[in-house]
């Protein structure tokens, strides 16, 4: 700066100096005017250069400039530093904050003053059956076609929350999103969508659950209260008051084993998954099952069952011994209850080729209709409710084989035709399976 300031003041002198030598005060003032002009050519170069790198904006490429010009533009270069950085650290947060509403199990929608879609992420896309970006700029209303929904778009109440069904609803398949609009800045709105389908599912199971369980123990409890009033109010013989108290005792029997139902159903539900540190004997839980059956059959039919062990691998099995025994005991009970006598039912283990084991029970009873299969494993869920009711089901023992095979890490299989009969089987994972240790 100083050297440049000098050297236009030399220019400055020079001129003064020529126009003396001449003896002309006007040559004096044509040489000081002369350096000036050079000087403000100089400067006005400079100012030119900044000018035209500060309306260019960018921070590379600077000139070469000297004096206050120079200062001026380190100065600049310096703060549009700072500006590009701040501005990538914006961008940077901006990101990350798309991606997370773009992970968001909730869908998120941003909307302008005229209702149009500015943004959506994946999950409002899928609720509402939109696409992200083809339907930029797309009105909201047009694209969402519920009559429910343009009706609180129209109304502009939205306080409150409405449900809609989903994109592709079908009666087999219902799908439920729940949607509220909050305004926000100038007429702009922000939509949030979830998928409530679960939770009304969960919601009508839970009122099923408890109409069926009161349906369940109410019939008991009635034929009790008509006993009880019939032994209080007129005399009875001495066999008509067995038989009486007979029925009652049954009745009992029936809601005592209705509660233990659900008490164990409450405690899986409740309890962590078994580890893998207790081993079961395969070969030990067939022979109990086989026994119980066997004395079951005696019990209930008129012919027994003939019921089969059928010969497998010596298998241990990882996990919960009482459980285990439980659902197994279940499997082979129901096709007790549901074979009529003289049928034939087997039962036993086998490896499966990918891995894993698998315990089986095959009947040979009347089979069931495709339709009921996916269902057979939900609460007091049965074919014939007259039929279950006879044999003293209570309409939970598959739920329950259903929960101790999923706690083991396991799945239910079920096979039936109308007049063959049908084959349940339990298959558990290769972890939860090995061969069996012998005691020598």
């Amino acid at each position: 700066m100083i050297a440049r300031t000098l050297a236009l003041l030399c220019l400055v002198l020079l001129g003064a100096a020529w126009g003396w030598s001449r003896g002309s005060l006007i040559g004096t003032l044509i040489g000081a005017l002369l350096g000036s002009l050079a000087w403000g050519i100089q400067d006005g170069i400079s100012a030119t250069r900044l000018l035209r790198w500060l309306n260019n904006g960018e921070v590379t490429g600077t000139p070469h400039l000297r004096g206050v010009w120079g200062e001026l533009l380190d100065r600049n270069r310096k703060i549009f530093k700072k500006l590009e950085k701040k501005a990538q650290g914006s961008d940077a947060r901006l990101e990350d904050f798309l991606s997370a509403i773009q992970a968001s199990p909730n869908g998120v929608v941003l909307l302008d003053a005229n209702g149009a879609i500015e943004w959506c992420n994946q999950t409002a896309a899928a609720h509402l059956g939109l696409d992200p970006q083809r339907d930029l700029g797309q009105a909201i209303r047009n694209m969402v076609r519920s009559p429910t929904f343009v009706a609180y778009l129209t109304e502009g109440d939205f306080r409150h929350e409405i449900q809609i069904d989903g994109p592709g609803q079908r009666p087999s398949q219902p799908n439920k999103i729940s949607l509220q609009i909050h305004p926000y800045g100038h007429k702009r709105k922000l939509m949030l969508t979830r998928d409530v389908t679960a939770v009304q599912l969960a919601e009508t199971m839970r009122r099923d659950f408890v109409a069926n369980v009161s349906h369940e123990i109410r019939t008991p409890l009635t034929v009790l209260s008509g006993f009880v009033e019939t032994m209080q109010s007129i005399p009875l013989e001495e066999a008509d008051r067995a038989r009486y108290l007979g029925l009652m005792s049954q009745q009992a029997h029936r809601m005592q084993t209705l509660v233990n139902d659900l008490l164990t159903l409450s405690r899986l539900e409740g309890s962590p998954a078994p580890g893998t540190g207790e081993w079961v004997d395969g070969d030990e839980l067939l022979r109990q099952v086989v026994q119980e059956a066997q004395g079951l059959s005696h019990t209930i039919a008129e012919t027994p069952h003939l019921i089969e062990a059928q010969p497998g691998p010596a298998l241990q099995i990882s996990g919960v011994r009482s459980e285990l025994l439980s659902a197994v005991s279940n499997l082979a009970s129901n096709a007790v209850r549901y074979t009529p006598g003289g049928g034939r039912i087997r039962l036993g283990w086998r490896v499966r080729p990918e891995g894993g084991a698998e315990f089986f029970v095959a009947d040979s009873g009347p089979g069931i209709a495709a339709e009921h299969l996916p269902r057979l494993t939900e609460r007091f869920y049965r074919v014939d409710r007259s039929r279950s009711r006879e044999t003293g089901g209570t309409g939970l023992g598959l739920a329950i084989v259903k929960h101790v095979v999923q706690r083991h890490g396991g799945q239910v299989h079920i096979e039936s035709v109308v007049g063959q009969g049908s084959t349940f089987v339990l298959s558990l994972p290769p972890t939860r399976v090995r061969e069996a240790v012998s005691d020598d």
